[in-house]
């Protein structure tokens, strides 16, 4: 069950744990990726396309589409069902150059019911500034289908969304400066005053004085007497450095799914902990009692019913002594035999009583 796991998870001491490497840590400073999204037309779809009278956008931009081609159809009603409005989105990873290829997430906007064997056609791809930085363009890979009859249907996954891969070619580059900046700034991805210190101490160890904590989210790179050369000549050398990533003590609670994941610090205070409830069981088993024969009697049904109550007789104390480890407590909780809902229900009893030292995170 779900408390045996996490007792063999979290079994091994905290000093066989490898430090982590700096740069799976932190986000280096305007190192970063940009969103992209776009508008475009999906073609080849077997009559599974968009309606155009209930989608009139789907018209319009097929008409459009096909008047930029010399095809005049403005006073003409289109009927056809092998068209879908999609969106288009895309990221465009830090340093992409014009030339390379990304990949392209497309959704059906309209009423379209599958994008399977559809074809995206040529379509920009914008970011917030307005600017097309990318073109998307390519047959569609649907992961979903969906099949129907006269009397059943069947689907699986979505068949509204599709990806292309490698479907679209950068058009225009997104401008950085690192090689030309005095100072640069490390963002931890999980914010910690001993982490950044941390870090901060594994860098000045091979620089002095190449770092410098400023909050326990930042870290800022200068270079410093120990560094000749710039920061951008620096980062390779000291993203492997190796540092022991601390954290505070946390439970993360997904009460739908009933799972809880507890990091190895979370401590308890001296605390009893008992687990039972009243459980009723009603089960009817009807017997049909018939007269003797040739009598004058009549056959019926005569209810059985039978009930069984447990009133938790069987369920036990678990006293926990100070300064109990998350093992010591899962351990205790899965001799009780606590389910993981249970266990849910007795973490937010130990931190109302205050003898649960961490914070609980519900999702």
């Amino acid at each position: 069950m779900l408390c045996a796991a996490l007792a063999l998870l979290f079994a091994a001491p905290a000093q066989a744990q490898a430090g982590s490497r700096i740069k799976d840590i932190v986000d280096v400073e305007n190192v970063r990726s940009n969103q992209l999204v776009g508008y475009g037309l999906v073609v080849g779809l077997a009559g599974t396309g968009d309606r155009t009278r209930n989608v009139p956008f789907t018209e319009e931009s097929l008409q459009a589409m096909l008047e930029r081609m010399g095809v005049s159809v403005r006073d003409m009603q289109l009927r056809t069902k092998n068209v879908a409005a999609v969106s288009v989105t895309a990221t465009l990873p830090p340093f992409a150059r014009a030339g390379s290829k990304i990949d392209v997430q497309v959704a059906a906007m309209g009423d379209a019911t599958s994008l399977q064997g559809g074809t995206l056609l040529i379509s920009p791809l914008r970011a917030l500034d307005g600017e097309i930085y990318a073109v998307a363009q390519g047959p569609l890979a649907v992961s979903g289908f969906k099949a129907q009859g006269a009397g059943a249907s069947i689907s699986r996954g979505v068949s509204t969304s599709a990806r292309i891969a490698s479907g679209a070619i950068v058009e225009r580059e997104v401008p950085y400066a690192l090689g030309a900046a005095d100072t640069l700034k490390l963002a931890l991805k999980n914010p910690d005053f001993t982490t950044a210190k941390r870090i901060e101490q594994a860098i000045n160890q091979r620089f002095p004085g190449a770092a410098r904590m400023l909050d326990p989210a930042t870290v800022e790179l200068s270079g410093g007497s120990g560094f000749q050369g710039s920061l951008v000549e620096l980062l390779p050398q000291i993203e492997n450095l190796a540092v022991d990533v601390d954290q505070p003590a946390r439970i993360v609670v997904n009460e739908a799914a009933g799972t809880v994941v507890m990091t190895a610090d979370v401590k308890i205070s001296p605390v009893a902990i008992a687990q039972g409830g009243l459980t009723i069981s009603v089960a009817e088993s009807p017997i049909v009692s018939q007269p003797a024969p040739f009598s004058e009697g009549e056959t019926t049904v005569v209810p059985r019913t039978r009930i069984e109550v447990d009133d938790g007789g069987g369920a036990s104390l678990a006293m926990l002594d100070q300064g109990t480890s998350l093992q010591s407590l899962v351990n205790g909780l899965n001799r009780l035999g606590v389910s993981p809902r249970d266990l849910i229900t007795i973490l937010h009893a130990l931190k109302s009583a205050g003898a649960l030292q961490a914070e609980i995170t519900i999702q």
